[in-house]
């Protein structure tokens, strides 16, 4: 089969087919992928929702049939809004977490089939239908207050700065790529910082100048972003400050408008 799924509730994508390599990111629940190449213990595979390429165990997911990758590609997703909730795969007569922002297809009654496979959820799910604002942003971000960072994670037990931003959007409905340096080619450039309004994406550089950081702008020169933890800090035209250590940590590079 060429497409799979993750069914377990957070997988690690590594740079390379070892348990010792580099995690690059994670898949949630539900998520979608299509698998480019296979050995005996690993699969290669590209993520469908930002593209995102690279290493998973073989034990790690559930193989698609082409009609079933295809109905569930095209349906309209609910995503999770618990932190945490508990799932129930009916057919193995089995139970297990799924965090924050994973993926519920077909979603009814609190039931959902996956070839021939049900699951029942009863946490609360959302389904975009509404246009999304700035708060419905801000709302979702400070969801992940004080998940601790984490090298390629996107869960709320552990994140880093860009997948932070993109699991904010993904819960507000809007598809952003996985890096900061991606990420910065998305959206309308705004000018000065004084301009920008709560839900910008903030970016910062480096000493080479590469885009390393990236974080949501809120009210009153305040920002929210991974850094240690998910953390609100001062910002402005020079950059992030940090209270708590009284000093600037990262440099500001550019403003980007995304909704």
């Amino acid at each position: 089969m060429r497409y799979g799924m993750c069914n377990l509730s957070v997988v690690p994508v590594r740079a390379e087919s070892s348990n010792r390599s580099e995690m690059v990111t994670q898949l949630l629940f539900g998520e979608l992928f299509e698998i480019i190449d296979k050995t005996d213990d690993w699969v290669f595979i590209k993520l469908v929702y930002d593209n995102y390429q690279g290493w998973i165990d073989a034990k790690q997911y559930l193989p698609l049939y082409n009609e079933t990758f295809e109905k569930l590609n095209e349906c309209t997703p609910n995503v999770t809004l618990d932190i945490v909730e508990i799932i129930h795969d009916e057919k193995r007569d089995m139970i297990f977490p799924i965090v924050l922002g994973s993926t519920l297809p077909f979603v009814i009654n609190n039931n959902f089939y996956i070839e021939n496979d049900k699951f029942s959820f009863e946490g609360n799910v959302r389904t975009f239908r509404d246009a999304v604002t700035p708060d419905i942003v801000i709302e979702n971000a400070l969801m992940y207050l004080d998940a601790p960072y984490l090298w390629g994670g996107r869960s709320p037990f552990g994140i880093d700065c860009s997948g932070f931003v993109q699991m904010v959007f993904k819960l507000s409905g809007i598809r952003l790529k996985r890096d900061a340096i991606e990420q910065a080619t998305q959206g309308e450039t705004i000018d000065f910082i004084n301009e920008a309004t709560p839900g910008c994406l903030a970016f910062f550089d480096n000493e080479e100048e590469m885009i390393t950081h990236v974080g949501i702008i809120l009210e009153n020169n305040q920002i929210i972003h991974s850094s240690g933890r998910v953390r609100i800090d001062n910002i402005d035209h020079q950059g992030i400050y940090n209270n708590q250590l009284k000093k600037y940590t990262h440099k500001l590079r550019l403003i980007k408008k995304i909704i």
